[in-house]
């Protein structure tokens, strides 16, 4: 019996939560157009008869000068020591630019093993992928690369298969029909999020955050009511995620409530979605901490 924790890691958009999520099947990180949607390090776990693998998705690496982002370059740059294994996606339709050239440097200094994943293959064109390769052999030399589609469930096997290779023997630390080790809260939390960021995503794609204020079982009519808030910066953007008439929030309620509902299966759903503003993030240091907690 095999396990390791693996660590997910490329740039903004690509693919990390798609493939984290096609491996666990289930959602676990939120996908979204807008990069650098995935704040948190995101624990999804998967288990067959080889052994267990715990997957860390971890924020998009960008370079900025913003403390947030500073801060998810850290996240992302911590989990490569701490995993046993790195899988490192490439987004083949992007060449190779200094966010790359930084996070590949990065990945070449440390000993934990890595896995190369070129990913969007379902869109990939020959020159795109001989270029990919051709930039993994220069500064990776010697790793295993898989093409591969996290879109499309195409090469996920090939990258199991590689994985698994490299874990160490061990006991499996989580129930084998376990995949996530997220709370409920946050669980929900995400769910929303994500709904918001692809609806509003031009207008306000990042100063978005959801606070869940309480979840109550209701045991007579079997039902889940779970009251939340999705926080935006300023007062001035509570109006575009209410949208006109409340179109904007009922339609994040609309989209929100069937991934909620499968949390709870056999139970009825009451989603009770409000937002408010916290005009000055005035205490900055609690908003970061509860966002990358």
């Amino acid at each position: 019996m095999k396990c390791a924790t693996v660590a997910i890691i490329g740039r903004p958009s690509a693919g990390k939560s798609t493939l984290l999520n096609t491996i666990c099947e289930m959602k676990v990180s939120i996908t979204a157009s807008t990069p650098q949607t995935t704040r948190n390090a995101i624990r999804g776990i998967y288990t067959d008869n080889r052994g267990q693998l715990i997957f860390t998705d971890t924020p998009g690496f960008h370079l900025s000068e913003k403390t947030l982002n500073k801060r998810l370059q850290d996240t992302a740059l911590r989990s490569l020591e701490e995993s046993d294994v790195v899988l490192y996606l490439i987004d083949s339709k992007r060449s190779a630019g200094e966010e790359e050239m930084v996070l590949v440097s990065h990945i070449a200094k440390i000993k934990t093993p890595v896995v190369c994943v070129i990913n969007k293959a379902d869109i990939i064109r020959d020159t795109e992928e001989a270029a990919a390769k051709a930039f993994l052999e220069e500064f990776l030399p010697g790793r295993p690369v898989v093409k591969a589609s996290a879109k499309l469930d195409e090469g996920v096997d090939e990258i199991l298969i590689e994985l698994f290779k490299l874990a160490p023997e061990g006991e499996l630390l989580y129930p084998a029909d376990a995949y996530t080790d997220q709370n409920l809260e946050f669980r929900i939390s995400e769910i929303i999020r994500e709904k918001a960021i692809n609806l509003v995503t031009e207008e306000i794609p990042h100063a978005i955050y959801v606070e869940i204020a309480d979840i109550e079982h209701d045991e007579k009519t079997n039902t889940i009511w779970v009251r939340a808030f999705i926080i935006v910066e300023r007062e001035t953007q509570k109006g575009i995620v209410v949208g006109k008439g409340g179109a904007n929030i009922a339609k994040i309620r609309k989209g929100a409530e069937p991934e909620i509902r499968s949390i709870f299966p056999n139970k009825k759903l009451r989603l009770d979605l409000r937002v408010k503003a916290q005009d000055k993030w005035r205490n900055n240091s609690v908003v970061l901490d509860r966002i990358l907690r």
